[in-house]
Order: structure tokens, then sequence, then C-alpha cells
């Protein structure tokens, strides 16, 4: 893949603003429409920012319908992969694995998997012995049920972020990292320019997927985007001899703690709820007794495991934990697709082809109205996720 030394292109028709999973799949949707003149811009190396993670899981369990038809619809573009754009992603298809733990847990579940059974999702109640059987390493102590689909799995951001960028660029687009954003000009309710770290950009769109940091952008062109970054931490077992069975992505919903294969060992993961806001990426190895704790109730066997190091990156929240895609109501030539709270990585294929789609004016393949960033200004109804790791 080509890369721009400076200066970057005085003019654009479109510039695109993160160069993680939702810029790039943005980037390479539009340049295979036939959108020439795009410039993507991001402040370091590409994939530096929430795109990553060492592994991201691709799922269509949701709560919420839209997120299920746009994580159902990005689960099939991810199966194509190898074909179009035309890269190895190491996608494992080996499910998600919701373990639960109360009646509320269940009963809410339950109306999920019928929303999703209806949405085309083959996801399905199963009882703690058939859970335990997916995944050796769970205990069914105290375990009333989980909800299982075969359909989902993970994949490896890095090798996403690089074919979409590849493909891009082979299209035609100009792919600048190590390309800071500075500031924006607006004149009357339009975008001008975009002012970068290698010179300034005169141009006709400026699309937002600048993930946690989408506040700063958004600001610099008058619009407020609603996105806070959050650390979220993660572990990696040294390898395992025997080596681990292939198991499902397997969630403790109660405690958020998750663990799946990884290379010769395992990944283990937690979301802090006491972790404060701010851009802090630092892992700390005191974070593994949250793991721990949750661990020695339901996979105990994890909670003794040896660690070989760790990962800290940044989740770009919003209050309603949905994305926030759409069109700015002014400038009205600026774009957004962001904040989508741990869940930009399995979205990221069809919120390019959503995001194309705005830019062309025409019907996205799923009507995203409900995630433009007025939902929280203007009396909308908030839909919250409940699915979230």
């Amino acid at each position: 893949m080509s890369a721009t030394s400076s200066p970057v292109p005085e003019t654009a028709d479109v510039v695109i603003v993160g160069g993680g999973v939702i810029g790039t799949s943005i980037a390479f949707h539009l340049a295979e429409a036939g959108v020439t003149d795009i410039v993507l811009v991001e402040q370091g190396t590409l994939g530096c920012g929430s795109s990553g993670k060492p592994i991201g899981g691709v799922r269509a369990q949701f709560s919420d319908p839209l997120n299920i038809e746009i994580g159902n619809r990005s689960l099939r573009a991810y199966q194509d992969f190898p074909r179009r754009p035309g890269a190895d992603i190491r996608l494992d298809t080996v499910g998600y694995l919701f373990l639960l733990t109360t009646p509320q847990q269940v009963a809410d579940f339950e109306d999920c998997v019928a929303v999703q059974n209806r949405l085309g999702v083959p996801s399905r109640m199963i009882g703690p012995d058939e859970a335990r059987r997916l995944c050796p390493y769970v205990s069914t102590d105290g375990l009333l049920a989980a909800v299982h689909s075969p359909a989902d799995g993970h994949a490896r951001p890095g090798l996403v972020v690089d074919g979409y960028a590849r493909a891009a660029a082979a299209a035609g687009a100009v792919i600048a990292p190590h390309t800071a954003v500075t500031g924006i000009d607006t004149r009357g309710d339009r975008v001008s320019t975009v002012h970068t770290s290698r010179g300034p950009v005169r141009c006709n769109t400026v699309i937002c997927a600048a993930g946690a940091w989408s506040a700063r952008i958004g600001a610099m062109a008058g619009v407020d985007l609603p996105v806070r970054p959050v650390r979220r931490q993660l572990a990696f077992t040294a390898p395992l001899d025997p080596p681990a069975p292939r198991i499902p992505f397997t969630i403790d919903f109660a405690t958020s703690a998750y663990f799946h294969n990884s290379d010769d060992g395992l990944l283990l993961g937690l979301a802090d709820p006491r972790q404060a806001e701010g851009f802090d990426t630092t892992w700390t190895p005191e974070w593994l007794e949250l793991f721990r704790a949750a661990a020695r109730r339901r996979a105990p066997a994890l909670a003794e495991m040896e660690t070989a190091g760790g990962w800290a990156g940044l989740y770009e929240v919003t209050p309603d934990h949905n994305a926030l895609i759409g069109r700015a109501a002014e400038p009205d030539n600026f774009l957004y697709a962001t904040g989508f709270s741990g869940h930009g990585f399995l979205q990221a294929p069809a919120v390019g082809e959503i995001v194309r789609d705005l830019h062309l004016g025409r019907t996205p393949p799923v009507d995203v109205t409900p995630l433009g960033v007025d939902r929280f200004t203007a009396g909308a109804d908030i839909r919250p996720e409940a699915h979230i790791v």
C-alpha cells in the first residue's frame, strides 16, 4: 500500500479523518463506487487507535434490531473478505457464547433471540451442560442458561485495516498516515478546508471516523459529537500445553469477563466498571485480579493460568452505547461514523456501505436515521444496547 509523504494533496473531493477500521472501510467503499480524490488522514499509523486490538469479535447477537442488522450484514462481508476487497483476515467462526446467571438475564436474552432469529441470526438458548460441552472451561455451578450463535467469531483487525487501505489506495485513494488534523475551516454552512500537519486540504466533504478523538474533530467544525474515551484492558496466557480446545468467544454476562483462543493460548478480557474516562492506554497488570475474581466463579481453570503480558486500548463510548452515524445539520457536508462503544470492528463493513450511500445521496442498505447525533438533543427515543462487552 502506498502512503503519502509531505505534503498531502491541496484539494480533495472527500477527506476522511481517521485511519482505523471505520475510516479505511469508508475509503474502500467510496473508492469502489467510483469516488475519486479521496484523502484519508490518520494522526499515527493506520489502526493505531481503537482498531489496534489484537483480536476483534464479530457478531450479530445484539438486543437492538438495528445493531443486529448492521452486525449480520458485516458478518457476511467478513466471510467474503478474501474475495472483496481481497485479504486473509484470519476469520475464525467459532461462535459467541453468552453465559447467563440470573432469571432476568435469561428472560431478556430469550426475547433478544426471538428478534435475532426473525432477522436471520441463528442464535439459540441452550442449557448449562451444552454450554460446558461447547466451552470445557465453563463451570455450570450457578449457570442457568446460555446463548450461542455459531455464525459469530473473531478476526484480526490489523489485517482488515490493511486490506481495506490497500484496496482503497489501489483504486486511487490517498492514504496519509502520520498526518494530524489541526483545524477545520467553514464557509457559510459548509466545511471548506481541513488543515493538517502536512498542509491544508480544500474539500467538498469531510467524514469524521476518528474514534475516541471524534469529539475534538467535531468541535473544530462546530459539531457536537458526544464521544468519550474509556480504557479497556486484556491479557494473554502463556502458551498452553496441551493446547487449548477450540472454543467460542465466551462471555460471562454478569461480569463482562470474556475469553477465547489466541494463537497458542487464550485471550482474557474484562471491562473495569471503575475505569475513569481518558486517553490513558497504559496496561496495568493489577487489572488482572478483576478478571481472576470473575473467572474463579465461572471458569476456575483460567484464574490460575500464567499470563504473558497484555494490552490496553480505548473504547469510544456514547451515552447510549450506540454508534453515531449520519450527516450534520450544519455544516451539511460533515458526515460522521463514530462512537461505536466497542462494536466498531464488527460493524465496519456495513458502516462503510452506509456512509458511502449517505455521501452519494443514495438510500443506505440499513436505515441509520435513529443513530444520528441529534437523538440526544431533539427528544428522540434513546435505544440503549444491552449486549455490551
